[in-house]
């Protein structure tokens, strides 16, 4: 008697145990339906500082749900980043939640990168990234810290502008993008003080290239350009002598080595470089 009470109360635990597990499953799903997971990376594109700090509040993206979002491209983009809390039938903003702070953008250079954002966001084409930017920026140049100052009427944001197919999904339902903050092109010199105007990048991996190598000696301070009729990309090498460039498109490259302390500048043609593929350029070896 006991032994057929002990089996039917095991039944019944089990299949409250089941009835849990499908309960967190059906959850699960609903919490997803009409979801996608998106995932941004930050990197960098060189420049010389010892370090970059920038100071990143937020990061939004503004999805479009339209089963054609090519009707749209002629929309005022800037307006629709400027408003972001205007109601619109076709279109969803989504803040990414990221841990807002100061962010040494030099930590990232060299194919390294940090996930800044991985959200779950309504499904659709991602037609705007907004990057809200605080007050607390600076650099640091040969071990001295200067503030990074805005320019006047500054809206305190940058707009990624995209046509929606840009993402990499590299597995259903997940999506990635990497952003690439341009440190040449985004912080200016202006007499004695330096100036913040962001320049960011886009690229995801399954549809662009990248090249590597490594250069000595670092007593050289090489500076690398790699360059053709449409594309220029630049990279200061690590304290080994190793770089990466990422985020190019299919072609023929030059590298050019820009060296210094009497070491000989020198340039390689006819690197043949392949979307989705890394070209390798060996190790260069630089000679006064």
């Amino acid at each position: 008697m006991k032994k057929h009470i002990f089996t039917a109360a095991m039944v019944v635990v089990a299949a409250s145990l089941l009835m849990t597990a499908c309960n967190k499953s059906t959850s699960s799903e609903v919490n997803m339906r009409g979801k996608e997971q998106l995932s941004l990376y930050l990197t960098d594109g060189p420049g010389f500082f010892d370090n970059v700090y920038i100071d990143i509040r937020s990061v939004k993206v503004l999805v479009d749900t339209s089963s054609d979002t090519r009707r749209h491209d002629d929309d005022d983009w800037d307006r629709r980043g400027d408003d972001d809390h205007r109601k619109d039938s076709s279109f969803v903003w989504e803040d990414l939640g990221i841990a807002a702070g100061v962010y040494d953008i030099l930590k990232f250079r060299n194919g390294a990168d940090t996930i800044l954002a991985n959200a779950a966001i309504t499904k659709g084409s991602i037609r705007l990234i907004k990057i809200e930017l605080g007050t607390n920026n600076s650099v640091v140049k040969d071990s001295v810290t200067y503030p990074l100052a805005v320019p006047p009427n500054d809206k305190g944001y940058v707009l990624i502008k995209l046509k929606g197919n840009e993402c990499e999904e590299h597995a259903p339902g997940k999506k990635r993008l990497w952003l690439d903050f341009d440190v040449s092109r985004s912080i200016v010199q202006d007499n004695n003080r330096f100036v913040l105007k962001p320049v960011f990048h886009f690229f995801a991996v399954n549809t662009s290239a990248s090249v590597a190598g490594r250069v000595g000696p670092k007593e050289a301070y090489p500076v690398l350009t790699l360059f053709n009729q449409t594309d220029t990309a630049y990279a200061l090498p690590n304290k080994e002598g190793y770089f990466k460039m990422r985020g190019l498109k299919a072609g023929t490259y030059s590298l050019y080595v820009n060296a210094s302390n009497g070491y000989i500048d020198t340039t390689i043609s006819n690197i043949s470089v392949k979307v989705t593929g890394e070209t390798s350029v060996g190790i260069i070896t630089l000679r006064k």
